[in-house]
């Protein structure tokens, strides 16, 4: 928690208001949110009324380990049918026993990629299915009052993602994880290309529904000063429920020094915003469905008003390390369970080996 006022601090003491993080998603009793994992966050969330606890939940264990198609479509049929409804509900049953019973789920982010063993894309109605099941469960626990996020990432992907999508009554929020790719895309493209931040709005407000932008951050442009101040600008407009930058490299701004020229533009955007949240924009005809597979006009930019929607992100950077010490690199989750990063004395290690 003392990274959070680190990053309040580098913006000017801007308010940060929603703390992200992810279970792991190696087992399922990682995915129930084991004892110590979530209690600091929950005890973070506690501390003011208007802060926000954003938790990416996955749907299956063994999430990236390249499980193949076929396994993934008998997972998720086995899911529909009911097989792993008790690690969710031990999972809402957590949550509320914390006092955070008002967290936003990301479940089952990106299923429209190929990437995690969630995908919807061996049997998208089996994943639907799964998906409704899932949160009938979770929304079954006594004190719980969840938001349910549907996060695809930007693009056709592998998949159309409105073909994921699992209806209106079990989703709150309609997300997108947007990074500045591929290679030479603009930021204009971004929001016209079919599936795009513009057709993810549409679709949203069609149904009523806010727009957050869990994941978001550079990646295959480098040093991309331009994209930071549309996607700011974007954002501003779009009046998110949320968004957290994806901080470290090749993405981030605070913790990766790789991108001096967007983290300018970041800082002076961001810097001393402590404004009030306002409530996202209500849609323009709810009755009339946007296509979104339909390029759209590409939205003016904006520049940043004093209406910040939702917080900067909140991902940690690793903690200094003694100037008589050199930090060893043991991975975020080993990090994570020992408290920071070891380090050895430089005196013990050699300088010409």
């Amino acid at each position: 928690m003392a990274r959070i006022a680190r990053l309040s601090a580098w913006l000017g003491g801007a308010d940060l208001r929603v703390g992200h993080t992810y279970l792991p998603g190696d087992r399922w009793h990682n995915i129930e949110g084991p004892p110590g994992f979530l209690d600091v966050w929950a005890d973070w969330r506690g501390e003011r009324e208007d802060r926000m606890l954003v938790l990416n939940v996955p749907m299956l264990e063994r999430n990236e380990e390249g499980v193949p198609d076929d396994e993934v479509r008998e997972l998720l049929r086995q899911g529909a049918a009911g097989r792993f409804d008790h690690h969710f509900k031990a999972l809402a049953e957590r949550l509320v026993s914390l006092e955070a019973p008002d967290t936003v789920i990301v479940l089952g982010w990106e299923m429209n990629g190929v990437t995690y063993t969630h995908r919807c894309g061996p049997d998208p109605e089996a994943w639907k299915t799964y998906w409704n099941r899932i949160v009938t469960t979770m929304r079954s626990v006594p004190g719980q009052k969840f938001r349910f996020d549907f996060t695809p990432s930007r693009g056709l992907d592998a998949v159309p993602w409105t073909e994921c999508y699992p209806g209106d009554d079990t989703v709150d929020v309609i997300g997108m994880d947007s990074y500045d790719q591929p290679a030479g895309l603009s930021f204009d493209e971004q929001v016209t290309e079919p599936y795009g931040l513009q057709a993810h709005v549409d679709f949203a407000r069609a149904r009523g529904k806010p727009v957050s932008y869990p994941e978001w951050g550079l990646f295959r442009n480098g040093d991309n000063p331009e994209y930071m101040r549309r996607m700011l600008a974007w954002m501003d407009e779009q009046r998110p429920l949320y968004n957290t930058l994806t901080d470290y490299c090749p993405h981030g701004v605070w913790q990766c020094g790789d991108n001096p020229r967007a983290s300018d533009v970041y800082r002076t955007v961001l810097s001393g915003r402590t404004d009030r949240p306002t409530n996202p924009v209500e849609p323009a005809d709810p009755t009339a469905p946007a296509d979104p597979t339909a390029p759209a006009e590409p939205a003016t930019p904006v520049e940043p008003t004093s209406s910040m929607e939702s917080a900067p992100p909140v991902a940690p950077p690793a903690p200094r390390p003694p100037s008589t010490c050199s930090p060893l690199d043991l991975g975020l989750w080993v990090e994570h369970w020992l408290g920071g990063r070891l380090c050895v004395p430089v005196e013990r290690r050699s300088r010409t080996g």
